[in-house]
């Protein structure tokens, strides 16, 4: 008799959710097709428009989730499952998870911001936050420098976008900056001359723009020279150095005195 009354129970919610399950099986399978051919076509979209390969992972993967939980929420529908409870329990757990990430957050849209409009790019020299370094990576949520000591900075993107951010790669172009004092008896004619001859002998100096010398300062013990050679990014350090290095040895050969501190000793006879 028992069994009969399973048997009974068993026809009856087989006859009752038994075309529910299989419709919610049919859902899954034709809905999960359709966010396929919607994810193809959002990531053929975004790359003809040239989207960052970080952004396009990250939104392809938000989008998916976004419509995998739509898909789950039709099925719970169809088999019965109060929705409307359902999507308020989801909203109130994205706000309470919103509110607990707020930081997460802002370094989240910070995030989208730099891949969007691009101020940076990996590879860019930059000074931000603080810090100066190449751009070796650009997350979601961080952003990370290798500094000229080979440090690893990770600046959060909240921080990065709301702040400045000094871009020397974004011309192609940087300038040395150098002052270069000499003697009050050198003659200014010659020592343009010589300083010139240093910047226009380096290969890695640019002709365009051309390199500068001029008279900057009349400092209390030196005449004071604005010595200023273009060069391209990735060879400003070797600029910088071997014009300092060159201008010592060129200068020396010429005559002409760099002026140092002096120092006098007075003594007492006693």
């Amino acid at each position: 008799m028992d069994l009969e009354k399973w048997i009974d129970k068993i026809v009856e919610y087989g006859s009752e959710y038994g075309l529910k399950v299989i419709g919610a099986i049919a859902i899954w399978i034709i809905g999960s097709w359709i966010i396929k051919k919607i994810m193809k076509g959002i990531g053929f979209a975004m790359n003809r428009r040239h989207y960052d390969e970080s952004l396009q992972k990250f939104l392809k993967n938000l989008i998916s989730w976004l419509l995998k939980v739509l898909l789950v929420i039709a099925i719970l529908g169809n088999l019965g499952v109060e929705t409307t409870s359902f999507a308020a329990i989801l909203a109130a757990a994205g706000l309470a998870i919103g509110m607990a990430l707020q930081g997460s957050l802002a370094n989240f849209a910070g995030g989208v911001l730099i891949m969007i409009f691009k101020p940076i790019k990996i590879g860019d020299l930059i000074e931000a936050q603080g810090e100066l370094g190449h751009v070796k990576e650009i997350e979601i949520f961080t952003t990370k420098l290798v500094t000229p000591q080979n440090k690893l900075v990770i600046i959060p993107n909240g921080a990065l976008s709301n702040g400045n951010i000094t871009n020397y790669s974004a011309e192609g172009v940087l300038k040395v900056f150098h002052t270069i004092g000499v003697s009050y008896d050198a003659d200014i004619k010659q020592t343009k001359e010589v300083l010139m001859n240093v910047l226009t002998s380096q290969e890695k100096v640019l002709s365009d723009p051309a390199p500068m010398v001029e008279v900057s300062a009349l400092g209390e013990s030196s005449v004071d020279f604005a010595v200023r050679p273009a060069c391209k990014v990735e060879d400003y350090w070797d600029v910088y150095f071997d014009t300092l290095e060159k201008a010592k040895i060129a200068l020396d050969a010429a005559g002409i005195e760099i002026p140092y501190p002096h120092s006098v000793e007075i003594q007492r006879e006693g």
